[in-house]
């Protein structure tokens, strides 16, 4: 979801302010997955790498997912309709986040329609370390059985994206699920994730639809 401090800086306004226009971006989007029956949405909320912004940044990031998760009926629409997941270390979140986190997906875990995941404290390099160190520590010898590894990943009953959209018209993959992309299509957009709407959503459908998905063979 990238450009938030961009449109911010564009208007002569505080990158905070730039975060928090990006989340109502987040309720328009997920309202538009709902409306084109989408069924798995994941959102790159914060990663690993960016704990290194500056740290009002950073507490206005944390601050901002705390009042999402405390107003999530609210901020998600059609919320019994939606099952959050939240992938990445969240446990290592400041304050009463973690267990906000558990308590919300609890919360929602029997909810049928979209699978919204967040990743927060996220990096794909670091959930495939993650993995490595539970297989280890299972003591498990896999021998090359990616579906084996699969089942460490943080949430392995998710399927692979087949679409992963980038704004700003960023071109890196800047770290994410890693694993999981090896076959994802990839459409880049200029917009920046506040001017994001459903009309943009439907345009990167339009065009994923028109690729021919080889997956290696002919």
């Amino acid at each position: 979801m990238d450009g938030n401090g961009r449109w911010a800086r564009r208007r002569g306004l505080p990158r905070t302010y730039g975060h928090r226009q990006g989340a109502k971006t987040v309720k328009r989007i997920i309202n538009a997955c709902l409306e084109l029956n989408i069924r798995y949405l994941t959102l790159y909320t914060f990663s690993t790498e960016n704990w290194s912004r500056p740290q009002s940044e950073v507490n206005t990031l944390m601050r901002l997912l705390d009042e999402y998760i405390d107003r999530a009926e609210e901020e998600i629409p059609r919320y019994q309709e939606v099952r959050v997941r939240v992938i990445g270390r969240y446990w290592e979140l400041p304050g009463k986040l973690p267990e906000k986190i558990e308590a919300l997906m609890n919360a929602t875990r029997n909810h049928k329609g979209l699978n919204l995941t967040l990743a927060i404290n996220y990096g794909g390099r670091r959930e495939i370390l993650d993995a490595v160190d539970k297989i280890i520590a299972d003591g498990k010898k896999l021998l090359g059985n990616e579906e084996q590894f699969r089942r460490y990943l943080y949430a392995p009953e998710i399927p692979d994206p087949d679409l992963l959209i980038r704004t700003a018209g960023e071109y890196r993959i800047s770290n994410f699920l890693l694993w999981q992309i090896s076959y994802t299509e990839i459409y880049t957009t200029k917009k920046l994730w506040p001017d994001f709407n459903k009309l943009d959503l439907i345009r990167a459908i339009n065009d994923y639809q028109k690729r021919r998905r080889k997956f290696g063979r002919l």
